[in-house]
């Protein structure tokens, strides 16, 4: 099969093309070939080395496509059935790959190789965060980060089907307007430094009740600082970098806050936990409240471009690889 193996850390000219054996599947595992690939930031904090793997490695943490073969013991799926999957072991920058049949999600006939692989990972995490780490309530006000973005389009939207106001923050006016178009209902730049106080003042200096927070190290000491009493900030990403340690102590000042740095595979720990998660995003997607923007398609061969377009922040919605 053709993959995408990382035999050291570095920048994305490390994501070389290899010709590997097709992987067997074993007891209780399926074997799925790829329509379509999902990129997801946190696997170039791997490539540059900031979330130590053992390599060689193929990246990639979430595809979808047919089953082609099954192992002994297979229940959950037959061959011939589509399926898709998001993994925290990686090995999705190829043309096909094995998983645990319990890891696995059933896709339903309205959603297209394409859009699951688009939105799986992504969707999966935002239903964490609107539903089980901080359940986002009708008449609340969330503050979005990187509203433009694959999470973030997703996000402002099921914040939005929840009944929840949306102050979002983009990075240029071209992703400002994207946010608006998600249904963001206010819409700042986070380039300046006076945008915490914009949010107090568009809440009546009370502050937001959560802020979701992808950006990291330019805007998480910034979120803190507009959240309400007892707000939650909730990190769970740093496109920009790293965010920064705090002291207990500022919870206490800011407001007897709460934070929290979340990662999905706490929140979708079994099987049971995985279906009622996707259950719930294939309901609001089937409703019409949340869409799926694939922004941008890159051929598998080319990972290294799509690192390098994501990391430039040159991108909008999800991006795939196509095998």
């Amino acid at each position: 099969m053709r993959a995408i193996q990382i035999e050291r850390t570095g920048g994305p000219e490390v994501l070389t093309p290899k010709i590997l054996p097709d992987p067997e599947p074993g007891p209780g595992q399926i074997r799925v070939r790829h329509g379509a690939i999902g990129l997801n930031f946190v696997e170039t904090y791997q490539r540059s080395g900031l979330y130590p793997m053992t390599l060689p490695k193929i990246l990639g943490q979430e595809a979808a496509g047919v089953v082609d073969a099954v192992g002994e013991g297979v229940t959950r799926f037959h061959v011939g059935e589509r399926a898709g999957y998001v993994s925290g072991s990686s090995g999705a920058y190829a043309e096909m790959s094995v998983i645990d049949e319990g890891k696995a999600i059933r896709l339903p006939d309205f959603i297209s190789d394409e859009a699951a692989a688009a939105v799986l990972l992504k969707g999966l995490t935002v239903e964490m965060l609107v539903r089980r780490c901080y359940r986002l309530e009708p008449g609340q006000t969330a503050l979005v980060h990187a509203a433009a973005g694959g999470v973030g389009s997703l996000l402002t939207q099921w914040a939005k089907a929840i009944g929840a106001t949306v102050i979002a923050t983009a990075g240029s006016p071209e992703k400002m307007e994207l946010a608006r178009g998600h249904g963001a209902d206010h819409v700042l730049s986070y380039g300046g430094a006076d945008w915490p106080d914009r949010v107090r003042a568009l809440t009546d200096g009370q502050g937001v009740q959560v802020a979701y927070d992808g950006v990291g190290k330019a805007t998480a000491e910034g979120s803190m600082k507009a959240l309400a009493k007892r707000g939650f900030l909730i990190i769970y990403g740093g496109a920009s970098g790293p965010a920064p340690s705090f002291d207990p102590l500022a919870l206490m000042r800011g407001g007897s806050l709460y934070l929290t740095r979340p990662t999905l595979f706490d929140y979708a720990a079994d099987t049971p936990e995985m279906d009622e998660a996707a259950e719930a995003l294939f309901t609001v997607m089937k409703s019409g409240a949340v869409a799926v923007q694939v922004g941008q398609r890159f051929a598998l061969a080319d990972a290294a471009d799509a690192h390098r377009a994501l990391e430039g922040r040159q991108t909008t919605g999800s991006t795939l690889l196509i095998p």
